[in-house]
């Protein structure tokens, strides 16, 4: 039987030739001659003495039909490629097609080994990355990290032509990792610079990438037909975006302010430093007060007006007003209060399951694609997209959160529509969270601890053409000390289950007042959600930080899965029963302030016998960061909406947070304490 690992070597490298050794071991593909691009066959035997090493073989058997792959091939190799720009998203839907179409593994390995050299690189990995995932024979595979395969999009270009000199000069096992610093985009001149730690943050940008391949919006109806599709959406732009303003707080800023007016100029600037080595150019900046323009691109075969996103947005705000869109049919479809936020949701992206898109448009891609062209939009300069383009590289840009901003709004228009929770739906009879805490060692209780950390990135899976072994960067990110969560629950009656949800929010805003609930919900960023079974009388809990089913564990990002995986049945090997999808662990408390940014931990109990769902027997294998990205190949693991209970505006009388809560929640008043001291990593040097 085929090692359906072998798959995973064409992920190496994704420039170089098929028939280049893969990985350490130096893993070469028995290529049939025919495979070979057009550049190569007359060259077929003398590659085959030349590259045909000492390591493994892997044999790959010859197709007889090569299925019509000309809509794909017609994006060259060397063109940018982005998930944005419908004319792509349709030759990637096309590409996943054709390789969920094959009847076996082999074949599937086949036809992946001879398009791959064929292939734009980002498409046929982005295509790949998409059947891998979802394939029953695949689907266990852990996908190489997306910043080992393309580092050039998560990281200051300065550190290529360093890593090309220590990979060619530097034997394996003496080199050093290349240190990258902390201010290479900008400095704090510019004040949105404060947040460069978290816009640029690898882990951050890697879940986004990951999460639009999880959930692409556009390909085979089984794959993009996920359970809540449009409302996980909604729920998980709005938690970055509450991420992000707590962020700001936390470094004396206000809040983002929505893009709301698309003639007037922005604002932010922002200059990547990024090379797009594709494509063999620098990312496009955008300067200070730039405008929108209509949009009209020849070769991405793309022409939009800025009339068209505020047509489609009216289009939005008339139908949640009037409680119904109208579908492709004519008819009437009620936005009712459990499906109206999906519907929403895949009218907003829009996703294939939009009901209508000719007629509600696809307003937050093509805002995407407007703020990325911003610099050239109609193609006079030949230049590409900007960082907004790419879902890998958007939410570094501070615009990122400006748009998410608006589109969120839509978003919170219609939950205004819909009932408030009442005290009864919001309420478990006869249970009562007694207390809370936090605690961590050698920290003060209820205080939360933040520094920089620093963490190592194998760049060698992506550095095309150079010797082998692992060539380290060196990042400095945001990390909290793990710390414990002890919540004590009163149970009076019989024993049952229940659902614990933990979230955090300021305290105060920018002016230092506190906050009244119906702004201070919007801010709320989920922290945890788990089951428990409360047996009769007084439960004691307690819950790791690290277990958080928002985040993936750290090692996801920073370190090299296949030199690092831990063997045996540990604590250490179950860390990596991952599928990418998921918050970074890092990243899960914000960096707060020296004297101790305020906050409140609310803690709330919901009835488990109205929250559970039934689960897929074969799910477990990718439920770790399940609130954000959901669970593979089943349902929704919550059946209440996302967000609960901040999702809604407060019942008639509450003005604040103390005035919401029934019984079966309790706040706690926190600190987020950041020490401006850095912390190496375990090893001093990375042996490779």
């Amino acid at each position: 039987m085929t090692d359906k690992n072998n798959i995973l070597y064409l992920f190496d490298r994704p420039t170089e030739p098929i028939f280049i050794g893969k990985g350490d071991e130096n893993v070469s593909f028995d290529v049939p001659a025919e495979y070979l691009t057009d550049r190569y066959k007359p060259l077929a035997s003398d590659i085959e003495n030349r590259f045909s090493g000492a390591g493994k073989v892997i044999p790959i058997t010859k197709l007889n039909r090569i299925p019509n792959l000309s809509f794909p091939l017609s994006l060259p190799r060397n063109a940018s490629f982005s998930l944005f720009i419908p004319y792509h998203s349709k030759m990637a839907s096309k590409l996943i097609e054709t390789f969920m179409d094959t009847k076996s593994f082999d074949e599937l390995l086949s036809l992946s080994v001879y398009c791959r050299d064929r292939m734009n690189p980002y498409l046929f990995i982005y295509a790949l990355s998409v059947v891998v995932t979802h394939r029953p024979d695949t689907r266990n595979l852990e996908l190489p990290s997306h910043v080992e395969m393309f580092p050039n999009l998560y990281m200051d270009s300065s550190v290529f032509s360093q890593a090309r000199e220590e990979s060619t000069v530097v034997q394996p096992g003496s080199r050093t990792p290349i240190e990258i610093p902390q201010d290479y985009s900008a400095n704090d001149t510019d004040i949105e610079h404060r947040l460069s730690y978290f816009r640029e943050d690898i882990g951050i940008n890697l879940h986004h990438w990951h999460w639009h391949l999880v959930y692409p919006y556009e390909g085979p109806m089984n794959i993009v037909n996920k359970d809540r599709r449009g409302e996980l959406f909604y729920y998980m732009h709005q938690q970055i975006n509450a991420r992000y303003n707590l962020e700001r707080l936390s470094n004396n800023m206000n809040r983002v302010v929505r893009l709301n007016n698309w003639r007037d100029s922005i604002v932010e600037g922002y200059f990547p430093k990024l090379d797009n080595i594709l494509a063999n150019r620098v990312w496009p900046s955008r300067p200070a007060n730039a405008k929108l323009s209509d949009i009209n691109r020849e070769v991405e075969q793309m022409s939009f007006d800025i009339e068209d996103l505020e047509r489609w947005r009216d289009r939005l705000f008339s139908a949640i007003h009037s409680g119904y869109i109208i579908d492709t049919a004519g008819k009437q479809v009620r936005l009712t209060e459990t499906d109206g936020i999906d519907i929403l949701g895949n009218l907003m992206e829009a996703s294939l399951l939009s009901l209508n898109p000719n007629f509600y448009g696809s307003l937050h891609n093509f805002g995407h694609d407007a703020i990325s062209f911003i610099h050239d939009p109609d193609n006079r300069y030949l230049e590409n997209y900007g960082v907004m383009g790419d879902p890998a590289t958007a939410m570094r840009d501070p615009i990122f959160y400006r748009w998410h901003a608006y589109t969120d709004d839509i978003f919170q228009e219609f939950k205004a529509t819909i009932p408030t929770y009442t005290t009864q739906t919001l309420g478990f009879e006869n249970v009562k969270v007694q207390s809370v805490e936090v605690s961590a060692t050698g920290i003060p209780r209820n205080e939360f601890l933040t520094f920089w950390q620093q963490s190592d990135v194998d760049l060698s899976r992506g550095l095309d053409f150079l010797p082998r072994g692992s060539v380290f960067a060196r990042f400095t990110h945001l990390q909290h000390a793990p710390f414990n969560y002890k919540i004590t629950i009163e149970n009076n009656g019989n024993q049952r289950v229940g659902t614990v949800r933990i979230f955090l929010g300021p305290k105060f805003d920018e002016r230092g007042l506190p906050f009244l609930f119906r702004e201070q919900r919007k801010l709320f960023v989920e922290l945890d959600k788990f089951t428990v079974t409360l047996k009769r009388g007084k439960n004691d809990i307690t819950r790791r930080s690290i277990d958080s089913t928002v985040t993936i564990p750290h090692e996801v990002t920073y370190r090299n899965l296949d030199r690092n995986r831990p063997s045996g049945n540990t604590d250490a090997a179950s860390a990596f029963n991952f599928c990418g999808c998921g918050w970074p662990q890092n990243m899960l408390i914000p960096k707060g302030s020296s004297d101790g940014f305020q906050c409140q931990l609310f803690v709330m109990v919901s009835n488990g016998a109205n929250d559970q769902v039934e689960i897929a027997e074969d799910s477990h294998t990718c439920d770790n960061a399940s609130s954000y990205c959901g669970v593979r190949n089943s349902r929704y693991p919550d059946a209440r909406s996302m967000g609960y209970p901040f999702d809604r505006t407060p019942r008639d009388g509450v003005v604040t947070l103390q005035q919401f809560l029934t019984p079966n929640m309790a706040v706690q008043d926190v600190r987020i304490r950041f020490s401006n001291r850095t912390v190496a990593p375990l090893q001093s040097k990375i042996k490779t």
